[in-house]
């Protein structure tokens, strides 16, 4: 049974019983505590803790995940997958455990020719939290499974919580037997590969409180309303269904594997390691696939950071087999071809993940090369010290700083003959982790605790207005105060205010939120952010300017006319630039962010390539010819798919409803889904004046532009400073570029012959310095004050020419100098001093130390500098003792 029919079979089974099918959210999660969605249930998380009222009894959906947490474990044991499709039915106070285990075994002891999953009940155990006797009776009588196939565990692993104070319920869990070829009897209790975990039911019925770990937390009652969250592992349910031995085996991932075995001409099956890697590489192609589907890009942070890892660990398992050469073209095509039956979305868009793909294993292939180099130089240190470890921060920073895998790194020092200080490396893992780990916590405590938002929700959502006004009349339903609801806020206290109706825009979509005031008898407020905190509820940030506001009081929501007008043009703005990007560049420069506030705006876009200054003066003159053209802007609501249908374009990563807003420019020449404030007509933007172009990563640009007034000003500014040098200059304005660069070139002239001039007088010095060579043991030795010098460059130059001319005999020169009101000195040893045991690096650092800072550098040459002028003598002094004695 092919993974796409099993995936079919769900969502008919559970909406023929009355499910609502939710189409599966984006793999980029709404949670500001996670980067991406890990578990099926995370969109259905604000209605099954009663945070946003449910819009259904009862759901269903086969969702899309990603989790990494465990990425060491891929290939490596048959269950463990970065992305996977969890297939989840859902109850909101609906129906609970009898319904639930009856809809699970129904569907997987169905036969197949029924449109059930076929499995035999003789294959199956389950499993019930050791105190949940209720579980347990209705798996015997809705199964009629025997006792010893029933079996009780602990909280740690039959005990669901969110890990705080909140809701929490038992588990049931089933499982399918390989058989004994697999391992040892005993049922899933023995923990053992044997048995496969294929659905995990969880009964929300409790509200626990404070506690730590899995299993130490306190029952405080039941719930208002129970909740059903169940989950299948559909890879998991498909390398049963199709008799392979792991889920890298199935339909939508082994053509990749056999794809990488053929490039690398490997047999799949015959090397342990060699199976393990190209595991790897089919899990991990395809969730690159599915998250670049889903709008992210390779980054050097967050989700792309995530996405940049899983590709680079992509590209280093294809050179352990042997292949150094690109293979993404290959592999990602076999890939979407294997995928698009269950998310077509992946071979619609397969232009512009293809080209973000390519471009990312080529900047990785040339990473292992400069990162080669690196590493070859520390193996050679290594060894010529006689040495047999490299040291851990090399190997971290080749993986910190230049992507280079560790493994990668372990292999070419093996190669050498060397190991690696693993235990150095490791901490020095452990340590970014927990800075890591510390900033997460940081943020994630900083966000309001969303509970506290579920009272006002449950009134339904927040009315927005502004689309059409600027005023609003409603009322104040909440106060919200250091997280906590409040009945008032008084003068000089900042709040969140919660409102029936408000013309006020909340930040969403790219755009920034309005400003401007809500006042009412008695009191006014400054409004200084309107923001989402949950699913159609609008919070107001704001300051008691006067008075005092209370719960229930008259509330009249005033937008500042002029900022609106500012964020309609700069909103109006972004969608001309990107038609203008699109019209230019074609269609794989697609918008991946933005930002706009009245004035301003910036838009992200897939593209590999700085754009020339004749691209860039083409998208603004298309853009202004736009605005100059007084295009219609309108606006219409209407079904998802049929906004699909119509051309209209997305954003990736940004959630949309069933119902949507359209926003068209001329028609189709810019047809977006958007839910910001915008323009009647082009011109009333007025202008766009790009005024940056510049990379936000290897597969991303970013254009900046000023809007209507803010636009004419900076231009304006620009007229002024050209006037100012066509009058200093004296010099017409289309001649200043030209009069500009003769003068360029006049100053690089005399800048050298001045630099010429001043290495002269440098060297001129150097006669007296020879002369003033002293004996010190076996060393000869010059330590001179040079006086006040241009910069340490000329001190430099001065040594090793001193140097030079003290001929084989050992030689040690130590000069000092003022450069730019430092002191600097720089030592420099020949060969025969070094032999004899000079070190320039350690006769540079004690000088230094006298001077109040610090140096060191090479045996030959080194350099150091500090802070006090005055003690030159002594530090010179210092150096002439050390080699002394």
């Amino acid at each position: 049974m092919q993974t796409a029919e099993i995936h079919r079979r769900w969502l008919d089974f559970f909406a023929q019983r009355g499910h609502t099918v939710v189409p599966s959210a984006s793999l980029v999660s709404d949670d500001p505590s996670l980067l991406f969605t890990v578990a099926g249930m995370v969109p259905f998380v604000p209605y099954l803790t009663g945070l946003v009222p449910s819009p259904f009894p009862r759901a269903t959906s086969v969702q899309k995940c990603i989790r990494t947490l465990d990425i060491e474990e891929v290939g490596k044991t048959p269950r463990h997958g970065t992305f996977f499709q969890m297939c989840g039915n859902f109850s909101f106070g609906d129906y609970f455990k009898e319904q639930a285990i009856t809809f699970a075994w129904d569907l997987l002891t169905m036969s197949e020719d029924d449109g059930g999953l076929g499995f035999s009940p003789d294959d199956l155990w389950v499993t019930v939290y050791e105190d949940d006797d209720e579980a347990r009776q209705i798996w015997r009588r809705v199964a009629g499974l025997p006792e010893e196939r029933i079996q009780g565990l602990g909280k740690d692993t039959n005990y669901w919580s969110t890990g705080q104070p909140g809701p929490a319920g038992p588990c049931s869990e089933i499982f399918f037997d390989r058989g004994p070829a697999y391992g040892i009897d005993g049922g899933p209790a023995t923990d053992d590969d044997r048995y496969v975990e294929i659905w995990n039911l969880v009964f929300m019925q409790y509200l626990r409180g404070e506690g730590t770990g899995k299993a130490d937390f306190e029952i405080l009652g039941d719930l208002p309303k129970k909740n059903i969250d169940t989950g299948m592992g559909l890879e998991r349910v498909a390398f049963l269904k199709q008799g392979v031995e792991n889920m890298y085996e199935i339909d939508q991932v082994r053509p990749v594997l056999d794809r990488a075995a053929e490039l690398a001409g490997k047999n799949y099956g015959a090397v342990h390691d060699d199976d393990v890697r190209l595991r790897v590489i089919a899990d991990h192609v395809r969730s690159a696939l599915m998250l670049m589907s889903d709008g992210v890009t390779p980054s050097n942070e967050g989700r792309g950071y995530i996405l940049r890892r899983l590709m680079r660990r992509t590209v280093r398992a294809m050179r352990l087999l042997g292949v150094d050469r690109p293979t993404f073209p290959e592999l990602f095509t076999v890939s979407r071809d294997a995928m698009k039956a269950a998310y077509p979305e992946v071979g619609n868009d397969f232009a512009r993940i293809s080209q973000l793909a390519y471009a990312e294993e080529e900047t990785f292939l040339r990473t292992l090369v400069a990162g080669t180099g690196i590493l070859d130089t520390a193996v050679a240190n290594t060894q010529r010290a006689g040495k047999k470890e490299l040291a851990g921060d090399t190997a971290f920073l080749l993986h910190d700083t230049y992507g280079f895998p560790i493994d990668l790194t372990l292999e070419m020092a093996e190669e050498a003959g060397l190991t690696v200080d693993r235990t150095a490396f490791d901490s020095l893992m452990a340590d970014q982790r927990s800075r890591a780990k510390a900033d997460a916590k940081a943020k994630k405590t900083a966000l309001a605790d969303l509970s506290v938002y579920s009272a006002f929700r449950s009134h339904g959502e927040t009315v927005f207005t502004g689309y059409t006004e600027l005023e609003t009349e409603s009322s104040i339903l909440g106060l919200i105060v250091d997280g906590a609801s409040v009945t008032k806020a008084t003068e000089g206290q900042v709040a969140e205010v919660i409102l029936g109706a408000t013309a006020l825009y909340a930040e969403s979509g790219g755009q920034d939120a309005d400003a401007g005031t809500i006042v009412g008898p008695g009191y006014e407020l400054d409004v200084l952010d309107v923001q989402k905190p949950v699913k159609g509820l609008i919070s107001h940030k704001v300051l008691v300017r006067s008075g005092e506001v209370g719960v229930g009081s008259p509330a009249t929501s005033l937008v500042d006319r002029d900022y609106r007008r500012g964020a309609r043009q700069a909103h109006s703005g972004t969608h001309i630039i990107h038609a203008a990007l699109r019209q230019v560049l074609g269609s794989n420069a697609h918008q991946s962010g933005s930002y706009n506030k009245a004035g301003y705006l910036r838009l992200d876009f897939s593209w590999n390539q700085a754009l020339s200054p004749e691209t860039r003066t083409e998208i603004e003159e298309i853009s202004n010819n736009a605005i100059r053209q007084n295009f219609e802007v309108t606006t219409r609501e209407m079904p998802l798919a049929e906004a699909r249908a119509l051309g209209a374009m997305a954003l990736f990563g940004e959630k949309y409803g069933d119902t949507v807003r359209v926003v068209d420019i001329d028609g189709a020449w810019s047809r977006e889904l958007c839910a910001g404030t915008h323009v009647i007509s082009s011109s009333e933007i007025g202008m766009i004046n790009l005024v940056s172009e510049s990379s936000v990563g290897s597969t991303n640009r970013r254009v900046e532009s000023l809007v209507g007034l803010e636009a004419f000003r900076d231009l304006a500014v620009e007229r002024t400073i050209v006037s100012q040098l066509s009058g200093n200059l004296k010099t017409p304005r289309e001649q200043l570029p030209e009069k500009i660069a003769d003068l360029m070139a006049n100053l690089k002239a005399a800048e050298k012959r001045i630099a010429a001039f001043e290495a002269r007088a440098v060297l001129d010095k150097v006669p007296a310095l020879l002369e003033s060579s002293a004996r010190h043991g076996a060393f000869t030795v010059v330590s001179q004050d040079a006086g006040s010098l241009s910069s340490a460059d000329d001190l430099r130059l001065l040594v090793t020419t001193v140097r030079e001319r003290l001929g084989s005999d050992p030689a040690v020169v130590a000069l000092a100098a003022r450069a730019g009101e430092k002191p600097v000195v720089i030592v420099a040893t020949n060969q025969a001093a070094r032999d004899a045991g000079a070190n320039a690096g350690a006769l540079a650092k004690t000088a230094s130390g006298v001077l109040g800072g610090g140096g060191g550098g090479k045996p030959d040459l080194a350099q150091g500098g500090g802070t006090d002028v005055e003690a030159i003598p002594a530090a010179l002094r210092a150096v002439t003792s050390a080699i002394a004695g």
